[in-house]
């Protein structure tokens, strides 16, 4: 009995021993594991693409001075019907163009910065805009605007407001092609790095698209489109 007891007792140990043995070798094991997987190396990958503006908005504003309110609000009447007139014969349709309503200043009514030595007692202006999707025929038309000023219409471009803008609304029609660009040249450092460190790339630990942003491609050709993107990818490293 007390032999057999002896016997279990060794068969207990060795077993015990095994087990710590083993334990040993799977958290040596498992650390090295952990910190391959920790080796990472984060990037960037930029894509950029040219395109051309899809909307134009072109506001035309002009402007008229009289004493008298009812002369001044028929010549702004007037000049809105030859505005209207003049883009409908160059192609711009009636669903493109929007008459905005007339906006008159009495200047001896100012509590400031009135001028009661003035020419006129009455200035007033008003807008003709062009909203449209065909960007390159209106660009076309803006190139003849001086016609209006030999109808004797005052074309007024001043104002920040009254300025042209150009819009790109595709821009879900690029995202999934230009996201790829981008993740594929961040791949591309990736690489590069892994080659130069002496590792190998392995898989995305974490990816960020990142913001798109799109800018006038410059001051002088504001109708084309700068559309850009950075995404950032952490890949890890492996021996």
């Amino acid at each position: 009995m007390k032999q057999s007891n002896q016997t279990g007792l060794i068969i207990l140990g060795i077993s015990i021993f095994a087990g710590l043995l083993f334990l040993g070798f799977f958290l040596n094991k498992s650390v090295k594991t952990y910190k391959e997987f920790e080796r990472t190396v984060t990037v960037r990958g930029l894509a950029e693409q040219e395109h051309l503006a899809d909307v134009v908005i072109w506001p035309i504003q002009f402007t008229q001075a009289s004493n008298n309110l009812e002369q001044i609000y028929n010549a702004l009447e007037d000049n809105a019907n030859r505005v209207v007139s003049f883009l409908n014969n160059h192609g711009i349709t009636e669903d493109e163009i929007f008459v905005d309503v007339p906006v008159v200043t009495d200047r001896s009514a100012q509590r400031w910065g009135g001028d009661p030595g003035g020419q006129f007692r009455y200035v007033a202006s008003q807008s003709v805009t062009v909203y449209s999707n065909n960007v390159e025929e209106v660009r076309g038309v803006m190139r003849e605007i001086s016609e209006l000023g030999r109808q004797g219409v005052t074309i007024s471009g001043e104002d920040y407001q009254f300025r042209t803008e150009y819009l790109f609304t595709r821009l879900n029609d690029i995202k999934p092609e230009m996201i790829e660009e981008a993740t594929k040249e961040a791949r591309k450092v990736a690489q590069k790095f892994a080659e130069d460190s002496d590792s190998r790339l392995g898989k995305i630990k974490t990816a960020s698209q990142g913001q798109f942003s799109i800018t006038n491609r410059d001051n002088n050709n504001p109708h084309i489109k700068n559309v850009r993107v950075v995404s950032t990818i952490v890949y890890y490293l492996t021996d």
